[in-house]
């Protein structure tokens, strides 16, 4: 597969690629799509922004043509990737409006969302926790789903979805094809993988667990009490847009205002905040008016904006593998991006266990 016009895709699904510019496939696209169009169950295994949303978008729509009656569901772990898979697959079916999608994340009305189950979706994209809101009231039925995609895998595990997961899968036809899509392939996602998966192919892209090449990676050793003073300095002699992670939703709060304070325009997200406040964040973040974004690890997977110029480690994350998440960030789309932790005494430990973790990939 060296193009997409190689895959022999639908007419109206070749013109909707086309607009997007969508010319040669990336390698997570070429091994995958192929195997998910040849009907077979697919673990794929790659870095973050390597195009994966597009590598199930595109088989499920071209399933969907061919199966009328059939619908597809997918699952992602926050509310920010589930929106941002939505807009994908409203691109790619441009030329397609009768394959409608519906949006089932928390923090949102349900009103809305019932409204548009009403309408009969063909693709169904949901955290796992509000999918099961909408099964408890019968709102939703995946009975008819043929085609099942588990995004980010890794992460809804580390999230603490595995009992929704198991939920979920009760409700699910046997006969199914299923996709499970993750940036790493621990021990806990195999078996994952071997409750909702039969006999798949399993595609590995690049070495797993390591930041992109095009990511250029630095320390700045502080201390606590200087730490914010060296993130002002970082701010002040770089260009761009910054994406600044903070441990918990109060550092985040906090860490917001203090920038606000200087004059930098600053939005901010996290678990804690209403879903028309993160979207409003986001929006502003994608459109410049926000320069800087701060967010807890809630981020460090759900969003997919190519501009992001820097990644500011404020403080390391507890799970060694969130600092692969983390970074990915930038350097999106074949571009460069610099990624910059800040270093206190107190962080040894975790930032060995970390670099550990890069270097044994």
């Amino acid at each position: 597969m060296q193009t997409f016009h190689d895959l022999s895709l639908s007419h109206s699904l070749e013109r909707s690629l086309a607009a997007m510019e969508f010319k040669i496939p990336t390698p997570i696209q070429a091994q995958g799509i192929p195997v998910a169009l040849a009907r077979k169950d697919l673990i794929a295994c790659a870095q973050t922004g390597t195009g994966k949303t597009a590598a199930f978008c595109i088989p499920i729509i071209e399933r969907l043509l061919k199966e009328p009656a059939r619908t597809a569901l997918i699952l992602a772990p926050t509310r920010e990737l589930a929106a941002q898979i939505l807009e994908v697959l409203t691109k790619l079916t441009a030329h397609n409006r009768e394959l409608r999608g519906a949006l089932l994340i928390g923090g949102a009305s349900m009103q809305p969302q019932l409204r548009a189950l009403r309408q009969k979706p063909r693709v169904v994209i949901a955290t796992p926790g509000r999918l099961i809101d909408h099964l408890r009231q019968r709102s939703v039925s995946l009975a008819q789903v043929e085609l099942l995609v588990l995004d980010e895998a890794d992460r809804m595990l580390d999230m603490g979805f595995a009992p929704q997961l198991d939920q979920i899968l009760r409700h699910l036809p046997r006969e199914r094809q299923t996709l499970l899509y993750s940036a790493t392939l621990p021990d806990d996602i195999l078996r994952l993988a071997a409750k909702f998966l039969r006999d798949p192919v399993r595609v590995t892209v690049g070495p797993v667990s390591k930041p992109v090449q095009k990511i250029a990676q630095s320390v700045i050793e502080t201390t606590a009490p200087k730490k914010n003073e060296a993130l002002l300095d970082q701010i002040n002699v770089r260009q761009g847009s910054m994406l600044i992670f903070a441990r918990t939703k109060s550092r985040t709060d906090r860490l917001a205002k203090y920038l606000t304070s200087y004059g930098l325009p600053v939005g901010r997200i996290h678990g804690g905040r209403s879903q028309g406040q993160r979207n409003s964040a986001l929006a502003g973040f994608r459109d410049g008016t926000f320069r800087i974004l701060v967010a807890t690890d809630i981020a460090a997977r759900g969003i997919d904006i190519s501009h992001i110029a820097h990644v500011i480690n404020y403080d390391l994350p507890q799970v060694p593998e969130d600092y692969v998440h983390r970074i990915g960030r930038t350097a999106r789309a074949g571009a460069t991006g610099e990624a910059v932790s800040l270093l206190t005494p107190e962080d040894r430990a975790q930032w060995r266990a970390i670099t550990k973790l890069v270097a044994r990939k």
